[in-house]
C-alpha cells in the first residue's frame, strides 16, 4: 500500500505541481501511511523531502491555533458564539457590524472582505502596534454584504477573531496555541516563527523581491508577515508528522488517548455545515466537501477540512475513520503555479482508493 500511495505522490511531483510534498494518512488511532517525494526547492543541489521537512501551513493556521481556541473559550463560558462581536471588540460596531456573531466569522459569512493590504498601510509601526492597527482598519471597512446573506472567505474575520482570543483571555496568540493545543495534544515540530537553526529542514516557498528573495522559515502571508509572524489565520510552520495527534483528536470526536480535549457536542457543532447562509459549504472554522472540493469525491458528505494557499491540505472523515494530511511548498518559486489545485482531487480520490 505505502509504494501505492509513494507513487501517487511521486507523479503528483513529476507533474511540476511542486517541488516536493508529504502526506500522512491515518485513522482515530493508527498511522496507515506516510510518504515522501521530491525536493525542498527547485534548486539543483536542493536536500530530498523527508518526514522532517518543516512546511509553512499558511491558512492551516485558522483551524489549528484560531478555532480550537474559541472551542476552548466557548467550552469556559468565556465565549458566546451568538453574541455579536462588538461584545468583545467594542471598536466593531454601528450598521450591519452590531449583527455579526463570532459565529459568521467563524462560517465566513459576517459580511467582511476576504483581504485587505494591512501590511502595506501598518508599514513603519512597531510590531506591538501592528495587531491594534489592523483591528482598527478592519473596524472601519465597509461590510460588503448584509451578514448571512453570502459566503466570502475572509482572513479579516479570523484577524478578528485572534483580537477576540486575546482580548478576552489577555494573552498572545502563540502562548495560547502552545498552552491550549500544541502541549495538549503532544504535537511536536509546529510553531511560529522557526528559528534559524531549523532553516536547513524548512521547505522555502516564494520568491518574494519586496522582501528579499526566496522565503525559507519567514511567514508567506503578507499580513501575517506585518505581525511579526503571530497572526490568527495564517503563520504555522510544521511537520505533517506534528500534525497527527490533532487530526486523530478530531476523529476521536474530542479525545486523546484516555483524556478528552473538548466535549463531543463541541467537535459536532464544529465539524458540521454551519447553515448560517443559503447554499454555504462552511462549518465553524472548517469547510465541508462540494463537488469542486480539494478532497475530491471519495471523501464523505460528513467530511470536514481545509486548505492553505502554500499548497497544504488536511481533510477529516469520521465516516471512514480517515484524515489525509497533505503539505507541500507549490508556491516555490511562484504563487502562479497553480497545477496543484487542478490535480489535488484527483490525486485524494486515489489515495483514498488505495487505503479503502
Amino acid at each position: 500500500m505505502t509504494d501505492r500511495i509513494s507513487d501517487l505522490l511521486s507523479a503528483l511531483v513529476e507533474t511540476g505541481a511542486t517541488p516536493g510534498a508529504v502526506v500522512v494518512a491515518g485513522t482515530h488511532e493508527t498511522v496507515l501511511a506516510e510518504c515522501v517525494a521530491g525536493r525542498l526547492s527547485r534548486a539543483a543541489d536542493a536536500g530530498p523531502v523527508t518526514p522532517d521537512t518543516i512546511y509553512d501551513l499558511a491558512s492551516l493556521t485558522k483551524v489549528i491555533v484560531t478555532t480550537p481556541l474559541v472551542m476552548r473559550l466557548q467550552e469556559a463560558g468565556q465565549l458566546d458564539l451568538d453574541a455579536p462581536v462588538r461584545r468583545y471588540v467594542p471598536e466593531f460596531a454601528g450598521g450591519a457590524r452590531d449583527r455579526v456573531t463570532l459565529a459568521d466569522l467563524l462560517a465566513h459569512c459576517g459580511g467582511l472582505p476576504w483581504w485587505a493590504d494591512l501590511y502595506r498601510q501598518a508599514r513603519g509601526l512597531p510590531t506591538a502596534d501592528v495587531m491594534g492597527f489592523y483591528i482598527r482598519r478592519i473596524c472601519e471597512l465597509p461590510l460588503n454584504y448584509q451578514p448571512r446573506t453570502r459566503t466570502v472567505y475572509s482572513d479579516l474575520g479570523f484577524i478578528l477573531l485572534g483580537a477576540v482570543l486575546e482580548n478576552v483571555t489577555g494573552a498572545p496568540l502563540d502562548r495560547l496555541a502552545e498552552d491550549e493545543v500544541f502541549a495538549p495534544l503532544g504535537m511536536r515540530d509546529i510553531r511560529y516563527n522557526p528559528p534559524a537553526a531549523l532553516r536547513s529542514r524548512i521547505a522555502p516557498t516564494e520568491d518574494d523581491p519586496e522582501r528579499g528573495g526566496v522565503l525559507t522559515g519567514l511567514v508567506h502571508d503578507e499580513n501575517a508577515s506585518g505581525l511579526g509572524g503571530v497572526a490568527p489565520h495564517a503563520g504555522l510552520f510544521a511537520t505533517a508528522r506534528s500534525l497527527v495527534p490533532f487530526a486523530q483528536m478530531w476523529l476521536a470526536k474530542g479525545a486523546t488517548g484516555n483524556s478528552r480535549v473538548f466535549d463531543r457536542a463541541t467537535v459536532r457543532r464544529f465539524s458540521r455545515r454551519a447553515r448560517l447562509a443559503d447554499d454555504s459549504s462552511r462549518a465553524l472554522g472548517w469547510d465541508t466537501p462540494t463537488p469542486d472540493s480539494s478532497c475530491g469525491n471519495c471523501f464523505s458528505r460528513a467530511s470536514y477540512g481545509h486548505t492553505g494557499f502554500t499548497g497544504t491540505s488536511l481533510w477529516i472523515d469520521p465516516e471512514q475513520d480517515l484524515f489525509v494530511i497533505l503539505l507541500s511548498n507549490r508556491v516555490h518559486p511562484t504563487r502562479d503555479n497553480t497545477r496543484l489545485a487542478e490535480l489535488r482531487p484527483e490525486f485524494h480520490d486515489a489515495l483514498v482508493d488505495v487505503l479503502t
